[in-house]
């Protein structure tokens, strides 16, 4: 595993400093081997402390910055002014308008969501599986953000490394719960060899995305679960049969 630390940027989030955090460059070892930044995985807890505090240097600053939820995959939304205090609240995004605030959701194939409009000065994150996003998650995230000054039509949204259609095989019934939210979601849909639909996560929520008015949303197109080298993936964990998984961080500041 490399020792360097590495993080995806995009220019669409300019000129805010914000990373989608890749494995590389941490502290922890053995299946959680790189930079877990998952306090609520079995992982030794001064591994994961030592690799929120690399993740917090890369931000600029200290690990009392780092504002963090207990995700739940709901549709909830939190304002923060400061990190919010333990026990930390249950929620799957927060907003900001406030300098020297990081916020950050963890992912191992779910999508992290990085907001941002650089005209009023407001940020957010938000951790959207396919439970937060058809609960709304994207456009709580949105509307909180316009509570703080922001403007739909100046807000883009980058969507970080995440379970690609290729890798996600769903059931049936899974399936049947998007197409009776809106039989339009068949196109997120596509057969497997053995008949099992697959389901296109990020291009859903682009979707959601866009139809809710955004300036911009893209996909940084980086599967977890096919580089095991760079990314966890709690699905390819699951099919390995191993006991835990990492998580990965994602973060934004103003």
């Amino acid at each position: 595993m490399p020792t360097t630390l590495e993080f995806l940027t995009s220019p669409t989030l300019s000129p805010f400093r914000h990373a989608f955090f890749t494995r590389h460059g941490g502290a922890s070892s053995g299946i959680f081997a790189g930079l877990n930044c998952g306090p609520g995985s079995s992982d030794q807890s001064e591994a994961v402390a030592i690799n929120l505090a690399r993740a917090a240097a890369a931000m600029g600053t200290g690990v009392e910055a780092l504002a963090r939820v207990n995700q739940v995959h709901s549709a909830d939304v939190i304002s923060v002014t400061a990190p919010p205090p333990r026990p930390l609240p249950r929620a799957d995004a927060l907003v900001t308008a406030t300098p020297g605030v990081v916020l950050t959701v963890q992912s191992a194939d779910c999508q992290p969501v990085l907001f941002a409009d650089a005209s009023a000065g407001v940020i957010g994150a938000a951790h959207a599986g396919w439970k937060g996003s058809l609960a709304g998650v994207l456009e709580a995230t949105l509307d909180a953000m316009e509570v703080l000054g922001a403007r739909r039509g100046n807000t883009v949204a980058v969507i970080g490394p995440c379970i690609s259609q290729r890798a996600y095989e769903v059931g049936h019934d899974f399936m049947e719960t998007f197409l009776s939210e809106d039989a339009g979601n068949a196109r997120f849909f596509a057969g497997a060899p053995n008949g099992r639909p697959r389901f296109d996560l990020p291009a859903y929520a682009l979707h959601r995305l866009r139809a809710a008015g955004i300036k911009h949303a893209e996909w940084t197109r980086h599967c977890t679960y096919s580089d095991p080298e760079r990314f966890y993936s709690y699905r390819r964990t699951t099919h390995l049969g191993e006991a835990d998984y990492g998580r990965l961080l994602s973060a934004i500041r103003l």
